[in-house]
């Protein structure tokens, strides 16, 4: 895959009062990602070419894909691909990126998520919405040990686009 084909088309940057190497652990593991990620667990096999897997509260493969970047505590590139029918087909893979460096007494965390065509506003709706709470939850984690239940209502604009592009959903 080239990676150069992909376009940022959601940016996100916070602060977060840690160190790069607890904002890698907290990206990086079950335990950590089910406290900021509404019961969702990342699972990832640490190196280049590894498995990248995000399971469901109930257990299931939500998000599968690959790791194409690989460097501890800086960077992270991962394929972010929703196991719903004939997503992946229609809309593209998504690459999500994560890139941690030091900011005086913070980390500086950039998260982009990248895709190989253009993507409606109402498509991009889902993430743009999502990311900010995930990403509020794992500040809020790191520094002070405890991430909000942020309840979130279905991305409805999204949901409508897929629906209307014959994607189903479950």
């Amino acid at each position: 895959m080239d990676l150069d084909q992909f376009k940022p088309l959601t940016v996100y940057t916070i602060y977060i009062a840690s160190t790069p190497e607890q904002v890698w652990q907290a990206l990086t593991s079950a335990e950590f990602s089910r406290e900021y990620f509404s019961g969702f667990a990342v699972e990832m096999e640490p190196r280049l070419g590894g498995t990248f897997i995000v399971r469901a509260p109930d257990g299931s493969e939500h998000i599968s894909g690959k790791v194409f970047e690989y460097d501890p505590p800086k960077k992270l590139t991962v394929t972010w691909n929703v196991n719903w029918p004939d997503l992946v087909e229609k809309l593209g893979t998504t690459l999500v990126t994560y890139e941690i460096e030091p900011a005086g007494e913070a980390v500086r965390l950039t998260l982009s998520q990248r895709h190989d065509r253009e993507l409606s506003e109402d498509i991009l709706s889902g993430g743009r919405t999502g990311w900010p709470a995930i990403l509020s939850g794992l500040k809020s984690l790191l520094e002070t040990g405890k991430a909000p239940q942020i309840k979130m209502s279905p991305p409805v604009k999204m949901l409508e686009a897929l629906k209307a592009m014959g994607i189903k959903i479950p």
